[in-house]
């Protein structure tokens, strides 16, 4: 069986096949296609195929990651969009909770007021209301003023419509008739309800998840399309699979009804391929840390895996979310990112990026910013006639250029600017990381970063050295990690509903009903999908809480029928849990069942492990040596470094820094005080100096 895995990012697309017969996995890089990211994929795919001779009618599944639903968030270039509403909650998404997301600052940016996701004036009201607990209907739905409202939109020129009714959650039926009326009234129109989307209680966070949807859906559904028939216009007809911000993938149809739910399509896959290539070297306590062109994201792996980020912290682009995400924290840090001084005359680096277009100086597309990437080559640290593999020439000229520019600017040389623009987006991300671990009651000396991405093997040892981490993984493609990812997970779909259940007057007979009405449910999508019963897993669980808390935290429930003894005892997790996340817990008092939730599984075919290298000398590995800067004990000095081709460094046998690797897909930096080999696996292992 043949297995494409596809990543977009920013600056490149990495796509690797993989054949699960023969155990072979080849990858291939290639600028993104900004307009249409489908066009590099497609192209990609068939350049992969013609090189090693690979039969593309063969590939049985595509699996992709994408990047479309977050860029239109991020640069606010979404759908016009309308909104139906209960008649006095019109303002819902712009009053938010009144709670300022700086408490203290008298001048601070609110993203749902500042950038509304729908402008106040595309917002209509219409007669209806459900009331708790059961969502009984106590005022019937107005079906003319839906209908007058769905033509208003219309005649506005909207382009996407969100229903959200007050208790929807509890009850979907006028968000339903609703729907109907609209596709009636306005058949071309995008569609999103929010008993849909996020079955859940919050008013606030549903609604506006509900307008995210609403606001990329247009632009994702559009470009599913166009990658669709691309992929079948080229004569590749495996399978497509999105892969979706819970760490499972999902058809095409899933994604373009819901598409925020690719928000973090991209980075979710670097989790897993980071997760994968660690526990391949056996490591199960990780950070990984994907740096491509213009972002760095970070992620947390422990014994139990990766966890996903609860309701209180899920946030894009400053609007609250409510849809299963792994917990991953995302800067504006990579090889892209521009340096510059400031109106204050601040050194600084990113957030701002140059992008693949023109991107960096050194690539010759016409940049003129000193980015990151011109400050590795002044260093030495990239090699001219090894970079993409030989495949894309750089111009160490335009990068001594820019950064000499800044130089001027800043009153210092040109070495001292280039290490410190290094050192700058080093701390940056180094800071990202005590936000996800230190911040969180995680030691990072406890655990290995796994650095993947084009600049991840870069500027991962000296972010490690800042933080005490004792040990780099670097897996064997790390360029392309994020793409392998996508092939090492399941088909995923999650449901919810919202219980509202205390442990002192428990309802196990409602309980196993509502859980019995998920089920069906997700078992019915993934036998929609193909999915046989054997091949198909089921997870529970539960958020909750102490009575007057305001978030909730998830334990895992029973499987099967659930007595009342049994779910008394799946509580008492709650305690537990409780204090490892604030470091006390109430033992007496009562616990809140808020939501119950389904995951179901369908098994996917995955990558296999890589084949071990072939033996051989360091010597055999030796591609040159060069000049070099680094700081060390705080002084820069310039090392005579040697430079490894990565394919023909011997497995287990150790070599010491400074020393610069070279592979198609990135190049790793290893510091002087450090040394490095290549395991078993396949992934090398850096032993972190210097502290």
């Amino acid at each position: 069986m043949k297995l494409v895995g596809v990543d977009v990012g920013g600056t490149f697309t990495d796509i690797v096949v993989c054949d699960t017969t023969t155990g072979k996995t080849v990858i291939h890089k290639l600028p993104t296609s900004l307009e249409d990211p489908s066009v590099a994929v497609v192209q990609g795919i068939e350049e992969i195929c013609e090189r090693n001779g690979i039969n593309k009618s063969e590939i049985d599944h595509v699996f992709h990651g994408t990047t479309i639903a977050t860029n239109a968030i991020l640069e606010h270039d979404g759908a016009r969009t309308g909104m139906i509403t209960t008649k006095g909650y019109r303002d819902i998404i712009h009053i938010g909770r009144h709670q300022r997301p700086q408490n203290y600052s008298i001048m601070q940016e609110i993203p749902w007021q500042n950038r509304p996701l729908v402008q106040r004036r595309y917002r209509k009201v219409v007669t209806e209301r459900l009331v708790p607990p059961h969502g009984e209907v106590l005022v019937p739905l107005n079906e003319e003023e839906v209908r007058a409202a769905a033509r208003e939109l219309k005649d506005a020129g909207v382009d996407s419509i969100v229903v959200a009714f007050l208790f929807s959650y509890l009850n979907p039926e006028h968000e339903q008739r609703a729907r109907e009326i609209i596709r009636e009234e306005y058949p071309e129109a995008f569609v999103t309800t929010s008993s849909d989307v996020s079955p859940q209680f919050r008013e606030f966070e549903r609604f506006t998840t509900a307008a995210i949807n609403g606001f990329v859906g247009p632009k994702v559904k559009r470009y599913v399309s166009n990658l669709k028939a691309r992929l079948k216009q080229a004569g590749i007809s495996g399978e497509l699979r999105i892969m979706c911000s819970n760490g499972g993938v999902s058809t095409p149809e899933s994604v373009s009804e819901k598409p925020v739910n690719t928000l973090l399509s991209g980075p979710a896959a670097g989790v897993l391929g980071g997760s994968w290539f660690g526990n391949l070297s056996g490591r199960k306590k990780l950070i990984t840390f994907d740096v491509g062109g213009t972002s760095a994201d970070i992620g947390i792996i422990t014994e139990q895996g990766y966890s996903e980020s609860t309701a209180r912290d899920t946030w894009i682009a400053g609007y609250p979310v409510m849809v299963p995400m792994i917990d991953i924290h995302t800067i504006g840090a990579g090889g892209g990112s521009i340096a510059y001084v400031d109106e204050g005359g601040a050194f600084k680096v990113g957030p701002r990026s140059a992008g693949s277009n023109p991107g960096p100086a050194c690539y010759g597309h016409g940049g003129i910013k000193p980015t990151v990437t011109d400050a590795n080559v002044v260093l030495g640290r990239l090699d001219e006639d090894n970079f993409l593999g030989g495949e894309m020439r750089i111009f160490p000229n335009a990068a001594h250029k820019v950064v000499g520019e800044l130089a001027a600017q800043l009153n210092l040389s040109l070495i001292e600017t280039a290490e410190g623009i290094i050192t700058i987006l080093n701390n940056n991300m180094a800071n990202a990381i005590r936000a996800k671990t230190v911040q969180r009651g995680y030691d990072p000396r406890e655990f290995s970063l796994v650095a993947f991405g084009g600049a991840g093997p870069l500027h991962a040892v000296e972010v490690a050295k800042i933080l005490n981490i004792p040990e780099v993984v670097v897996p064997l493609h790390p360029g392309i990690t994020s793409a392998i990812g996508l092939l090492t997970t399941d088909l995923k779909y999650d449901v919810i509903k919202t219980e509202f259940m205390l442990s002192t007057h428990l309802d196990c007979e409602r309980l196993n009903r509502d859980i019995q009405l998920l089920e069906n449910q997700v078992q019915q999508q993934l036998r929609d999908d193909g999915i046989a019963e054997e091949n198909m897993k089921i997870q529970r669980s539960a958020d909750c809480r102490y009575i007057g808390q305001g978030y909730e935290l998830r334990i895992p429930l029973p499987d099967g029928h659930i007595t009342e003894e049994a779910l008394t005892a799946a509580l008492q997790q709650f305690h537990r849990v409780h204090e490892s996340e604030y470091g006390h817990f109430f033992v007496d008092s009562p616990i809140e069942i808020v939501n119950i939730r389904l995951t179901g599984i369908g098994f996917m075919p995955k990558v296999q492990k890589p084949a071990a290298g072939e033996g051989g000398s360091l010597s055999d590995a030796l591609v040159k040596t060069n000049r070099t800067v680094f700081r060390v004990g705080g002084e820069l000095r310039t090392y005579e470094t040697a430079f490894y081709n990565r394919e023909k460094i011997p497995v287990n046998t150790k070599f010491p820094g400074p020393a610069i690797v070279l592979q198609k897909d990135t190049t790793t930096v290893i510091p002087p005080d450090c040394t490095a080999f290549v395991d078993d696996s396949g992934n090398m292992i850096i032993e972190v100096g210097g502290f």
